[in-house]
């Protein structure tokens, strides 16, 4: 599909950051390109959107992944608040869709966001992205996705390791495990993992918190401490571990934070997460 401009039309959340509301009409930055729904594998779920700033290549590079307990949400969704400011510092950006828990459960997301990767990787050149300077970011279940592209090893078997320079992580599920029964148990988890003998066993195998290493990228992990959606404990949980483990790790707790952001709040949010991807060699 050949590269367009695009103008005004395009759909993404207005107003947070973890969840996502109903999209509204959003314009990209002047001289931005979108090339939309290339595939990175067989199932028509498995898509993404390449977004290309005027600045010529190679850039810096993200990964985008959406929100929405593993069981709804969509790439569309992610353009306002993810896209377009990614867009303004001069990155290429990939917007990725996967398959959702209707379609096929755990752990199918993980999988699609393993190939997306690996997919970008293997053609950043050819869309004028530098692939040694590539970080992955998502919010809440796009958190966690984002998290498994960045931690997953080749002994989990979920598919090939991706190496990313960085991972933004947004209120991510960082132990699937927790979300299934207990105090924190939540639906959406309930209904992507499949009941079964197996289902502590996958949870764990899907769960970040499963391959914390030295050897991990930096990680930088934003989460209201007021978050009723996923606890604010999931992203202390994960710094500290990887912080023990030797990697790098920090964590911006918002005080007062729910699961999603007015804009204020973002607009101080982004300037700590371009200086931490500068500080790792992304910018």
């Amino acid at each position: 599909m050949p590269t367009r401009r695009v103008f005004p039309l395009l759909f993404a959340a207005a107003a947070t950051l973890c969840s996502q509301p109903t999209p509204a009409p959003v314009r990209l930055p002047a001289g931005a390109t979108v090339q939309e729904n290339i595939p990175y594998d067989a199932h028509p779920q498995t898509v993404m959107d390449i977004y290309r700033p005027a600045a010529p290549g190679p850039r810096p590079a993200v990964i985008v992944i959406h929100g929405g307990g593993w069981v709804a949400g969509f790439k569309a969704g992610m353009v306002a608040n993810w896209v377009v400011r990614y867009l303004e510092k001069g990155f290429v950006v990939a917007n990725v869709e996967y398959r959702l828990g209707p379609v096929a459960p755990a752990p199918a997301a993980v999988e699609d966001a393993l190939k997306a990767a690996n997919f970008f990787l293997d053609n950043a050149r050819k869309y004028g992205a530098d692939p040694n300077r590539v970080a992955v970011t998502g919010g809440s279940a796009g958190g966690h996705l984002a998290l498994m592209v960045g931690l997953t090893p080749k002994s989990a078997k979920l598919g090939k390791p991706v190496k990313v320079r960085a991972v933004v992580n947004f209120c991510g599920i960082t132990d699937v495990d927790d979300q299934l029964h207990g105090p924190n148990e939540r639906k959406y988890a309930t209904d992507w993992v499949p009941a079964g003998p197996g289902r502590l066993a996958l949870a764990r195998r899907v769960s970040p918190i499963t391959y914390v290493r030295k050897d991990a990228p930096p990680v930088l992990t934003i989460h209201g401490d007021a978050d009723d959606t996923v606890p604010y404990q999931h992203g202390v949980s994960l710094t500290k571990a990887l912080t023990e483990a030797g990697a790098k790790a920090e964590l911006i707790p918002i005080p007062k934070g729910g699961h999603s952001f007015p804009r204020e709040t973002q607009d101080t949010i982004y300037p700590r997460i371009f200086a931490f991807l500068k500080n790792h060699g992304v910018l």
